[in-house]
């Protein structure tokens, strides 16, 4: 297989507009969940949110338009015969709200095959693309298949974008499934209450290692493995089992030609809800067995980015390899029994060249990456 290649990555979430304005939020322990004034919350149980400041729209295009025009700007150059691959599980969703409000709104943002055409004409792209709408783990599967195009031969060249947003509309959504915690979330806390939101947008490129020599680009790291499986258990809720995500992570590893015994540190999905954090936990048992692996969340932090999660924590696994020091788990106080040994409120050092990063989402949905330095 052609080794696939990150040579470049930008974020911005909820703690700055840049990756290593998240990186240094994070290890300073800092998180930006805080009360929500962008839309009324006074009928919702939850209250908070990790939303980015002065977001707002402008001549009816989608907050998201907004946010991918500041990302953008600070990718590098991306060859105009790059493919695009986006993310994203509601796009443009507050269009929706202001139309149905009666207020002028472009109605194409809320496609979400409209970030893929807006991306791909911002930065005059000629390969077309695609968007993967998969729950929370669409920006993970997103890199997947990019890193498994490279892989294969049948692209040189990929973007990943991703990004969604904090609107009423996906409040509701998950205050309705009571899902939200009325304090910022606690993943691996043995009081955790449930997810607190969060937006963000990231951007990724892929390319093969060949190309990406010629043309001198940088090297962050490596796409090593990736696998992704369906639990097919419930609609919103995870196998207590974890058997998808063992599945996910056993095709990350073939992939990767690795085994677990040479991963050294887990970036978890780590939603801060009572059985996601189990069922994560519960896998990761049965793949390292006994074995102590640090492991961390970034949610207690940036609140769940839902479709952008993956292409965040992709960004951010390139830092903690980096680094070799894994972020602390903002809002930890009390680990559950199972969680002990492997999440801190504290920086973990480590040592090692791979890293798992994992995301799972509503219906099902599992996926793993397993990157190297």
């Amino acid at each position: 297989m052609t080794r696939c290649i990150i040579t470049d990555a930008a974020v911005i979430t909820a703690l700055g507009n840049s990756l290593e304005a998240l990186w240094q939020g994070l290890m300073a322990g800092a998180t930006a969940i805080r009360p929500v004034h962008r839309f009324p919350v006074d009928s919702y149980p939850a209250k908070i949110a990790a939303c980015i400041d002065q977001l707002k729209p402008s001549d009816g295009r989608s907050m998201l338009d907004w946010l991918l025009n500041r990302l953008l700007a600070g990718t590098g150059p991306v060859p105009p015969d790059s493919l695009v691959i986006t993310a994203t599980t509601k796009a443009g969703i507050d269009n929706l709200e202001l139309l149905r409000r009666g207020k002028p709104a472009d109605f194409r943002d809320v496609l979400p095959y409209s970030i893929t055409e807006t991306v791909s004409r911002k930065l005059g792209l000629s390969a077309g693309g695609i968007n993967i709408n998969a729950a929370c783990a669409s920006s993970t599967i997103a890199v997947a298949h990019g890193a498994a195009l490279i892989a294969s031969g049948r692209a040189e060249s990929v973007l990943i974008c991703c990004g969604d947003l904090v609107t009423e509309f996906v409040f509701a959504g998950f205050s309705a499934l009571k899902a939200l915690s009325a304090v910022p979330c606690r993943p691996f806390d043995r009081n955790r209450q449930g997810l607190s939101l969060g937006e963000g947008v990231a951007a990724l490129h892929l390319m093969n290692a060949e190309r990406a020599a010629r043309e001198k680009r940088r090297r962050l790291g490596t796409v090593l493995g990736w696998g992704v499986a369906n639990d097919a258990s419930h609609i919103t809720a995870p196998a207590r089992s974890g058997r998808g995500l063992i599945q996910a992570i056993e095709q990350a590893l073939k992939t990767a030609g690795r085994k677990a015994e040479e991963i050294a540190v887990v970036n978890a999905h780590g939603t801060g809800t009572v059985y996601n954090d189990l069922m994560e936990l519960t896998a990761f048992r049965k793949v390292f067995g006994d074995r102590t692996v640090p492991l961390y969340s970034v949610k207690g932090a940036i609140g769940h980015t839902l479709g952008a999660a993956g292409g965040i924590e992709v960004a951010l696994g390139l830092k903690t390899l980096a680094a070799q020091t894994a972020p602390p788990t903002v809002g930890l106080r009390d680990p559950m029994d199972e969680a002990r040994l492997l999440v801190s409120a504290e920086p973990q050092p480590f040592s090692g060249g791979c890293l798992l990063t994992t995301n799972s989402g509503f219906g099902g949905i599992n996926a793993a990456l397993i990157l190297g330095n």
